[in-house]
């Protein structure tokens, strides 16, 4: 059977073509109501990202021990594009672009193969490696402030980590659940440095002293009165009193209590980062969704936890403090309420032309038709979601839906004015326009089609754009085909009338049309004019991967001089968020102290959140973009700070990388580049990342008498490490607190670790093991205050 003739046979067996569109509507209708509704479509960039941290080391040690070695291991990688690193403070985060079309999955197990052959390499020191993909999806979707009338801080820092964190992991598509403010508990070993010193300890010798005998631990198995019992060994104490009374070995078979020469204590870590409200300290959650989830039932989802776990703890409160989602609803409603409306006033400029209610009626059918099966094909085939890519196609041909049953009734209603029957009409006139209706719908498909195929990341976007599209325009094909001759043959009735007089407007238009025919070389000029115009008018046009969107909310990100204190970075940014509230425009402001996006975690660096008052109540003139940059205009008066708005994924605008061999050289030239796109009236918020040179304290091991009393330059660096910050996580004693494990972390007293003086008299180990006693850090190695990068790119 020629798909050409196809339309008779559907009138001549209407039962099939009507039951076919029935259970395809079914179908689409079931699916739209499982389609993840989200702001834009999950993405997967062929990127890995390798994060290794040594808590306490230089960016120059970070750069030269372990981001060096992991960027040999992984480029021998075959479809390796680009590898760029960050070594900062304590943290080495390497980038790994692979190109376009690689499998991320494969691309993850290789390079985790390559850092597991490299591991051997790296520092003793170091954490375990961490090797991720990229996610498309990188920021929270919402975030709330908890407090609590009968909490302390670290009860309520631990009851979201524990219950908070855990109820709302349990939600379907939930990926992660942050905390951010609030402490971490710890049992503090605060050194006496002058004791210490009189009893020739070093804190490495009682950090490790501790983890020995602080411990619980398994002893076999045993066969006591005809039964078998598990052996354990229990050398945990029962609290932080019991811990402080317990012996530590000093050498010569002589022992002392800890609570000798140390204090003891149930506190909580170094605080590093402070999160703040209308000036007051909160803890906050945010929460991301997980690939292929749907922001809003995620969303709803927490409100529904939260609500319930303020049921279940009176006193406790959330504050919403952003949710990225009022947006994504509101996209998704506008975006509904486009179609609908699209979808009307093409039936309603249909009956204007046609001027028969049946023949629009008919016309009408075709965009449910065409749209409602859409959704089965894109949900089980493809597995796409309701977000703004694909809603601005299903919004793009809304009325483009109906051209194809427009053709086949116009040319069936003209064939029913030659006086014959609606049933006679509908069999000839369909197959009689079927060619054209065939080419109509394919020359949409072949424009549209080929942007699912673009390469690069805008093809990673497009692909659901021109798959919508085109499933779109093939169903509407089908329902034109198919559907729109039986409505014809069945449901037209005979209308005999003459077609009144052209009128004035219609007269007009025969006109202009009857001089382009006889005068087509005007005709043809004026339309190269019309498209070299066009061409020349793209100029002109603001240019961008994405239009600038009015979310009502603002990421400021900023970062103080190199060595700044975290109460330094209270206090300028509440000196900011007092500035910025005097703004009419503001409605709240929310400080994230100690970290800023994408997940860089620094004390001298602060992400504030604005929320702005909702767009419809702001003048025009005041949109998100104006705003930000009246604020950058502002902030450019505070002294010693670095500021810059990022978008919805903790990234900016454009950024440009500057490379090179000499890192003077690289440094000076992206300083003075900024300073030249500085005076560009079109660029805003420039700002030159070079790094910056931070304070540092350096000891220098004198080798020869270091290497007569067998004290290592290993030796060195943990027995400061320990004294200063304590020994890195999985080093640490634990103790056991019955639902956790809580570390125990030895150090000295703030006082001393502020006192160069007291630094130079710690106790540094002799011989391998330390079995030799101590002398002072002074006698082996030089101390001096100098200055180095704070990160190196």
């Amino acid at each position: 059977m020629d798909f050409r003739n196809i339309s008779a046979w559907s009138i001549r067996n209407p039962v099939v073509p009507i039951i076919l569109f029935i259970g395809l509507c079914l179908m689409g209708v079931v699916s739209f109501m499982q389609m993840k509704v989200q702001d834009m479509p999950d993405i997967e960039f062929p990127a890995v990202v390798v994060a290794i941290n040594q808590p306490g080391a230089a960016p120059t040690e970070i750069e030269t021990q372990i981001t060096q070695r992991i960027e040999s291991a992984v480029r021998t990688i075959s479809g390796v594009d680009s590898i760029s690193s960050t070594a900062t403070e304590g943290m080495s985060q390497t980038f790994v672009m692979f190109l376009i079309g690689t499998d991320i999955n494969s691309a993850v197990n290789e390079v985790k193969n390559a850092v597991d052959q490299a591991r051997s390499d790296l520092p003793e020191g170091i954490l375990e490696p961490r090797v991720n993909k990229l996610e498309g999806r990188g920021s929270e979707i919402a975030a709330w402030a908890v407090t609590a009338d009968d909490k302390t801080v670290e009860q309520l820092s631990w009851f979201v980590d524990d219950t908070v964190s855990k109820r709302l992991l349990s939600i379907p598509g939930m990926a992660t659940v942050s905390r951010g403010g609030g402490v971490t508990r710890e049992i503090l070993v605060t050194l006496d440095p002058a004791r210490m010193q009189s009893l020739g300890l070093s804190a490495s010798q009682v950090n490790a002293a501790l983890r020995q005998l602080n411990v619980n631990a398994a002893g076999g198995k045993a066969e006591i009165a005809g039964s078998r019992q598990s052996v354990r060994v229990l050398g945990n104490a029962a609290s932080a009193y019991e811990l402080s009374q317990q012996d530590i070995a000093i050498g010569g078979g002589r022992s002392v209590k800890l609570s000798d020469f140390a204090r003891v204590s149930d506190s909580f870590g170094e605080v590093t980062s402070a999160a703040k409200l209308r000036g007051k300290p909160v803890v906050i959650i945010d929460i991301k969704r997980a690939r292929g989830a749907s922001d809003v039932s995620v969303y709803d989802e927490t409100v529904v936890q939260l609500a319930a776990l303020e049921k279940e703890h009176p006193g406790l409160k959330f504050t919403r403090l952003y949710a990225s989602v009022d947006y994504t609803k509101a996209q998704y409603e506008s975006s509904m309420a486009a179609m609908v409306e699209g979808a009307i006033l093409a039936v309603i400029v249909v009956f204007f032309f046609l001027r028969d209610w049946r023949a629009t009626i008919i016309s009408a059918i075709a965009i449910p038709l065409s749209a409602i099966p859409t959704f089965w094909f894109l949900y089980s085939w493809f597995g796409f979601s309701l977000n703004s890519i694909s809603m601005l196609a299903l919004g793009l041909v809304a009325g483009v839906l109906v051209d194809d049953a427009i053709v086949e009734i116009e040319n069936i209603v003209r064939h029913m004015r030659m006086g014959k029957t609606p049933y006679r009409a509908a069999l000839e006139a369909a197959d009689e326009i079927g060619l054209a209706v065939i080419a109509i719908s394919l020359t949409i498909i072949a424009i549209f089609a080929p942007a699912s195929f673009m390469s690069g990341i805008a093809g990673q976007f497009f692909k659901q754009f021109g798959i919508t599209v085109s499933v779109q325009v093939f169903f509407s094909l089908l329902a034109a085909r198919f559907v729109t001759p039986v409505l014809a043959a069945y449901f037209l009735k005979d209308s005999h009338h003459d077609d009144p007089p052209p009128g004035r407007l219609l007269r007009s238009y025969i006109r202009l049309v009857t001089w382009s025919v006889k005068h087509y070389y005007i005709t043809v000029l004026i339309g190269f004019g019309i498209f070299a115009a066009s061409i020349w008018s793209i100029t002109l046009l603001p240019q961008g991967f994405l239009p600038a969107q009015d979310t009502a909310r603002s990421l400021l990100a900023m970062e103080l001089p190199p060595g700044s204190q975290l109460a330094f970075t209270e206090k300028v940014t509440e000196e900011i968020v007092a500035r910025l509230r005097k703004r009419p425009e503001v409605k709240s402001i929310f400080v994230d102290g100690g970290r800023v996006p994408p997940g860089t975690l620094e004390v001298r660096r602060a992400a504030l959140i604005i929320n702005y008052t909702p767009k419809k109540e702001r003048d025009s003139s005041h949109t998100q973009r104006l705003l930000e940059l009246d604020i950058s205009k502002e902030l450019e008066n505070v002294p010693d700070i670095r500021f810059w708005f990022l978008d919805e994924n903790g990234l900016r605008a454009i950024s440009l990388v500057v490379t090179g061999t000499d890192s003077n050289i690289v440094n000076n030239v992206a300083s003075e580049l900024a300073t030249q796109m500085k005076r560009i009236p079109l660029i805003a918020n420039v700002i030159s990342e070079t790094s910056l040179d931070r304070p540092e304290l350096r000891i220098r091991p004198r080798a020869e008498l270091a290497a007569r009393l067998g004290v290592s330059t290993e030796s060195l660096s943990q027995t400061i490490r320990v004294a200063t910050i304590g020994d890195v996580g999985p080093a640490l004693a634990k103790f056991d607190a019955g639902d956790r494990q809580v570390p125990i972390r030895v150090q000295l007293e703030d006082s001393a670790r502020g006192d160069l003086q007291m630094l130079r008299q710690l106790r540094v180990p002799l011989g391998q093991r330390g079995e030799r006693g101590g002398v002072p850090l002074s006698v082996v190695a030089d101390i001096q205050l100098d200055q180095g990068p704070t990160s190196i790119n």
